[in-house]
């Protein structure tokens, strides 16, 4: 597999015009209330060159084969707990047609590609573009992700990396660190857990030294498992990310640190 690595600085924008690919923590629905988190989502999105469409790949659709959202469906609000408000929120964007039937055109005859045109975006896309991109005029689609084999993933990452030079922004949206069950405390400002730290630790000195190995044998040589994860679909988005790096030497760049309801919050850019 390519390997990244992280800096740890702040975003800049592509000399190129090329756009980044992003993985990114997506957090809960109220993460919408929350300053902090919200505010270095939407000053990422600031740093960012204006995508002219954007395809994400979240935790919440696991799918085979590859499916897209239907254009104009309505949002899927696949949570339960929350404020009322949060059923009632919209987030229509213009047409994705195009984007799909790009997206279709680039897969191999043995990735057929699924049209689900009843399926709009769920929380995992629309709750963290509704801060970046709060105006929704911008094309958004979503794809399923077909698997959580990394190897797999990367290959799928690399078949999307030409529409990065199209002006469009990949993003494989989901959470560092996950272990719902084993959460005590329900609050935003909760203390880490150890095995949440752990893992956060282990996988920042990873992106650091590029070790994409060591990323995906995360079953078997990351602390904290299975706590941090014991379902794997909010750490495996990561892999469509670095996937679609166009240059596996040029450091990828940890954006965002930190913890949110005790579960880590990292995110990256692949230049």
């Amino acid at each position: 597999m390519s390997a990244t690595s992280a800096s740890g600085t702040s975003p800049s924008p592509s000399s190129t015009g090329r756009m980044p690919a992003l993985y990114l923590g997506h957090g809960a629905p109220p993460l919408l209330d929350d300053p902090v988190w919200s505010g270095q989502l939407a000053a990422l999105a600031r740093e960012l060159p204006r995508p002219k469409a954007i395809l994400i790949v979240s935790a919440h659709w696991e799918s085979a084969p590859v499916s897209l959202t239907g254009n104009g469906a309505p949002l899927v609000y696949d949570f339960g707990g929350f404020d009322p408000k949060y059923y009632r929120m919209t987030y229509a964007t213009p047409d994705s047609t195009a984007l799909a039937q790009r997206i279709a055109a680039m897969m191999p005859d043995t990735e057929p590609v699924h049209q689900h045109v009843s399926r709009g975006l769920d929380h995992g896309a629309w709750v963290p573009l509704k801060i970046m991109y709060p105006e929704a005029d911008i094309p958004v689609l979503q794809m399923s992700l077909p698997t959580h084999d990394p190897e797999r993933l990367m290959r799928l990452g690399a078949r999307l990396r030409p529409l990065r030079d199209e002006g469009v922004l990949v993003i494989g949206s989901g959470f560092l660190t996950h272990g719902l069950p084993y959460l005590t405390e329900f609050r935003i400002d909760a203390a880490a857990p150890g095995w949440s730290r752990e893992f956060d630790a282990w996988a920042a000195e990873a992106l650091a030294r590029g070790d994409v190995d060591e990323l995906a044998a995360y079953r078997d040589r990351a602390p904290g498992m299975p706590y941090a994860h014991p379902t794997v679909e909010h750490y495996t988005p990561l892999f469509v990310a670095l996937g679609a790096s166009t240059a596996p030497e040029v450091p990828a760049e940890q954006i965002i640190d930190g913890f949110w309801m005790g579960l880590s919050k990292r995110s990256l850019q692949v230049t």
